[in-house]
């Protein structure tokens, strides 16, 4: 594709409003690029009336003024080159970059991956796996726009505007998967943009960004109706007589969540210890939501019981430390979809549909 033809140009001048009490400005160099100034100082100052504003130079014959002038030259020669590399090395062109490269300041410059790596860094005890998983997904995304829409591997947080946020929501939806899993929806594009906000707004809180990008930008997820087992489907599912031990095993988990309203990871780490007793007498769940941390107690129904007492004796559940021999969710959810097919249940089964079910349990029991 044929790149945008850049416009650019450099001019000095004084910037009178900060004339000190001895008459003397500081000088300033203008760069614009396509229409747009930034501001770079010069850091060198001169009489008012020494400057030549129609030439952006100084004015006299003096040794002083002849070696501003030769200092000016080379200045904007600096300027001029930074530009010209910029654009024969193919990157993304501005004048808040040119600035930083010909100040020096660009190897100190924050970048967005700098602050993706560093927000995970920080979240990474305070978030759970599966939700530091997604950021990494977030940010392997952001990586791939990167190099398809600039041709680099990263980007100053300085070029960042509300343009680049709608670009990516564009590479995004226009994704297509190269191992075989399914486009991005809506929904999923929006999480992305919005675990990217999350970053960005780190970054302006950290003052590393003058501005959030993301100020005009307005997410819209579609509305999604979650799915449920009705008591018929969950009537069928659990007294369906499964011949195949991994699906038997399976279906148990499923069900003890539909109970409980245990999540996945929340199953696959619950442990005897936080089976406790109630001040009811009967046994109780006590323990934490993964995502928030929030302490739970959930009082344990007959039918759940005596699924964790099917598993008390269990090699792989006493080896790990569980109350149920886990597997993976992807397996488990593998696993969900034939046991489905099996039910001639027609909704699509994955663990997340107990959560939802929990809430109609005790209609249920």
């Amino acid at each position: 594709m044929k790149r945008a033809t850049t416009t650019f140009g450099v001019l000095f001048y004084l910037k009178k409003q900060k004339t000190s009490l001895q008459g003397k400005a500081p000088i300033c160099a203008r760069v614009t690029v396509n229409g747009k100034r930034t501001e770079i100082s010069v850091k060198r100052s001169l009489n008012v009336n020494e400057w030549n504003e129609m030439k952006g130079m100084a004015k006299g014959n003096r040794k002083e003024i002849t070696e501003l002038n030769l200092f000016l030259t080379q200045f904007k020669a600096k300027i001029i080159n930074t530009y010209q590399n910029m654009l024969l090395n193919d990157e993304p062109i501005d004048g808040p970059t040119i600035r930083d490269k010909v100040m020096g300041t660009d190897r100190l410059a924050p970048t967005l991956v700098l602050l993706m790596e560093y927000h995970n860094e920080q979240q990474l005890h305070k978030l759970a796996p599966g939700t530091m998983k997604n950021y990494h997904t977030t940010q392997r995304y952001v990586k791939s726009f990167l190099m398809e829409k600039f041709k680099r591997t990263d980007i100053f947080l300085s070029q960042l505007n509300y343009k680049f946020i709608l670009e990516f929501e564009r590479f995004l939806f226009n994704y297509i998967p190269k191992d075989h899993q399914k486009p991005i929806n809506n929904n999923g594009i929006m999480k992305h943009i919005e675990r990217l906000r999350k970053m960005i707004n780190m970054a302006v809180k950290l003052d590393w960004l003058d501005k959030d990008p993301f100020a005009s930008f307005k997410k819209r997820f579609d509305k999604v109706e979650r799915e449920s087992l009705n008591s018929e489907e969950l009537a069928i599912l659990a007294d369906k007589e499964l011949s195949i031990e991994r699906l038997r095993h399976v279906r148990d988990m499923f069900l003890f969540s539909c109970y409980t309203g245990l999540s996945y990871i929340e199953l696959a780490e619950l442990t005897p210890n936080k089976i406790v007793t109630g001040i009811d007498g009967g046994l109780w769940i006590s323990t934490s939501r993964a995502k928030t941390d929030t302490r739970v107690r959930v009082p344990l129904l007959p039918v759940a019981t005596d699924l964790m007492e099917k598993y008390r004796d269990d090699p792989r559940a006493l080896n790990n430390g569980t109350v149920f021999p886990v597997i993976s969710n992807q397996r488990m959810n593998g696993y969900l979809k034939e046991i489905a097919d099996v039910c001639g249940i027609t909704k699509t089964l994955t663990f997340h549909i107990a959560r939802h079910t929990f809430a109609m349990t005790v209609t249920f029991n």
